[in-house]
């Protein structure tokens, strides 16, 4: 039977770490819990169950944070968790019984992770696989009998378990602020990266965070070199801007290139929304419609599902209201709340 460390970074955690902790009972052998700054009774109740409780002074870097936690462990394997996580019993024997039949060989397991859609700020799926356990020391093998070479690439194992993410409230603002210090410090960000923070803006943002990352946007991000994946992204949130700032040129200069070749669904709900505003809803039916069935999503899986089928029933509704024609009235009607109802069923696909 491997052992398992388990490592915690937490701030501020009191009303869920008991619950998370009591959760994971009997999975690890060791338990590390790194504090970058609690106010509250979090480090009280860590102290219930591990001795292991280091303080962290919090740099605006999860990575620095969970190396840190990582240093400290000692068993063969690390388990990576956070407080808002809990592990029914049927998983939590599951879990137990992996640590009796991992194969040596196994560098990562990775674990599916189900998302509370309450306070989804970044997910585009209900349950997706995540790395959760590593090999604390990994050794490097030689393999190919002729024309040998060092394995580099990780063996990867993808198991059943699943991990319910039950958040307590948003990290929006939050990770906005990581982002922020990271660029003031000139931190080259990977594209993953990128793309998550244009996905956290697209679901989560607010009008406020969107135009307070528009230098950014502008000034960095557009002159990086980025791949055409990427820009298509930094360009949903580029139109997302001037439509909020109300610069119709830059808006459609935008716009008008991303639905030249290959629309995404983000790019004509935006389009939908802005015809709207305009009060021109037999154009604003045309994109919604588009995103809702005809185009592929990028950053946000609602943005071809639950947000275009909604906006569709109101505009729907509004050209009910104009038409004195009752055959079209009872129609536009009908097809109002045939979309209202579309989006109330909608729900984050699987996977």
């Amino acid at each position: 039977m491997i052992s398992v460390s388990m490592c915690m970074i937490v701030k501020n955690e009191q009303e869920i770490l008991k619950r998370c902790l009591d959760s994971y009972a009997g999975t690890y052998d060791e338990l590390i819990i790194v504090d970058t700054g609690s106010s509250d009774n979090t480090k009280a109740i860590a102290s219930e169950y591990t001795d292991k409780i280091y303080d962290f002074t919090w740099i605006n870097d999860f990575s620095a944070a969970r190396n840190f936690a990582f240093s400290k462990a000692s068993c063969e394997y690390i388990f990576s968790a956070d407080a808002d996580e809990e592990l029914d019993i049927t998983n939590n024997l599951a879990l137990r019984n992996l640590k009796k039949i991992l194969l040596p060989e196994i560098d990562i397991v990775q674990m599916y992770y189900v998302n509370a859609s309450d306070y989804n700020s970044v997910y585009n799926a209900r349950r997706e696989l995540r790395p959760k356990l590593f090999k604390r020391l990994r050794p490097f093998v030689w393999i190919s009998p002729i024309h040998e070479t060092v394995r580099l690439t990780p063996v990867v194992f993808d198991s059943d378990i699943e991990i319910m993410h039950k958040p307590v409230c948003t990290h929006n603002k939050r990770d906005f602020a990581t982002y922020f210090n990271a660029f003031e410090k000139g931190v080259h960000l990977e594209n993953y990266v990128v793309t998550m923070l244009c996905k956290e803006l697209f679901i989560s943002g607010e009008t406020e965070d969107f135009l307070a990352f528009r230098n950014i946007f502008e000034n960095i991000l557009v002159n990086e070199n980025r791949s055409d994946d990427i820009m298509k992204e930094i360009n949903c949130i580029l139109a997302k801007i001037y439509q909020l700032s109300g610069e119709k040129d830059n808006f459609f200069k935008i716009t008008l290139k991303a639905v030249a070749d290959n629309p995404c669904a983000e790019m004509c709900l935006i389009l939908g929304s802005y015809y709207i505003d305009a009060g021109d809803y037999e154009e604003a039916v045309l994109w919604l419609y588009n995103a809702a069935c005809e185009t592929e999503c990028i950053l946000d899986a609602a943005s071809g599902g639950r947000k275009p089928l909604f906006l569709l029933g109101k505009c729907y509704e509004k050209l009910a209201e104009s038409t004195d024609n009752p055959d079209m009235h009872q129609q536009f009607l009908n097809m109002s709340q045939d979309y209202y109802s579309q989006a109330e069923k909608w729900k984050l696909p699987e996977e």
